[in-house]
């Protein structure tokens, strides 16, 4: 398990690095030109870092043993944690919409050369690396705080690409798509939190884990002296499973006999499917003639 979050850490702080360099580029180029939408995509990228930091604070707490207090251990703090990410995302998106409004009032001349084309180009090609990276990472670890990440610097390509689009209107003679585009980044930005928000409430609020109950009924029904399964449910992290259900066995079954089949049942699913850690299992008696 702690190979398995050392591994997290890792990956976060190589793209914490990668975060920090982008940011540096977009902003630093940005206030130079005064091109309101490369600075506020820039600080959309700081705040990757900044959602990187409290990934590796969010994976400090999720790694630690099961204790007294967290009897089924503490990985939901992850998940946790990814809201802290979420609501990151939607203060920054707060502010560059003011920014961008405020500016469409009071409008500023940008003024835009072939280095801040060469600088988007080149900020957008780390991120889709980064973005491709983190998530596959995030989906082979059943990783939240990668998952959620990777869709940060997700949105982060969009609003580069939006940036792009912004500078071309710029040389073209039209600045006030300027701070419009802004407040596209902060409405880009807002999606992307509500998407974190979202897939970690139904982790929270014990949503369904498995839909596919007959893939688990299957595995039980094959497990010798089980006569029929029923109240299936499942609940928890991607990689950190429980499942609860009722097993009906011969009604005339000794205690030992059906505790065994209990073992042999948890065994079977946690085989089959390694993202389960918990089995919880009501035994029923089923009589003779009864369906």
């Amino acid at each position: 398990m702690q190979k398995h979050y050392r591994r997290i850490r890792f990956i976060l702080l190589i793209i914490l690095l990668l975060n920090w360099f982008v940011a540096a580029a977009k902003i630093i180029f940005g206030l130079m030109s005064r091109c309101e939408s490369m600075t506020a995509d820039g600080f959309h990228s700081l705040s990757d870092g900044a959602s990187n930091i409290i990934g590796l604070i969010g994976i400090a707490f999720s790694s630690q043993p099961v204790d007294a207090d967290h009897p089924y251990g503490h990985k939901k703090y992850e998940t946790l944690f990814s809201l802290g990410i979420a609501g990151l995302l939607f203060l920054i998106a707060f502010n560059l919409a003011k920014e961008g409004i405020t500016h469409l009032f009071y409008p500023v001349a940008p003024q835009v050369d072939y280095r801040s084309f060469i600088v988007m180009l080149i900020t957008i090609g780390v991120n889709i690396g980064v973005m491709r990276y983190e998530f596959r990472q995030g989906s082979e670890l059943k990783s939240d705080m990668l998952v959620a990440d990777s869709m940060h610097t997700k949105a982060d390509i969009f609003t580069s690409l939006s940036v792009i689009i912004a500078l071309i209107a710029i040389k073209l003679g039209y600045p006030i798509l300027d701070p419009i585009v802004t407040i596209m980044i902060s409405i880009f930005i807002v999606y992307s939190g509500i998407e974190i928000v979202k897939n970690a409430s139904k982790i929270l609020c014990d949503s369904v884990a498995i839909m596919d109950v007959r893939k688990i009924s299957d595995i039980v029904l094959n497990v010798k002296g089980v006569k029929a399964c029923h109240k299936i449910r499942t609940r928890g992290r991607p990689d950190d499973i429980c499942i609860d259900m009722h097993v009906q066995v011969d009604s005339s079954m000794p205690m030992k006999e059906a505790h065994k089949i209990c073992y042999a049942i948890e065994g079977t699913i946690k085989k089959k499917i390694p993202e389960v850690s918990d089995v919880l299992i009501h035994i029923e008696p089923k009589e003779k003639g009864r369906k």
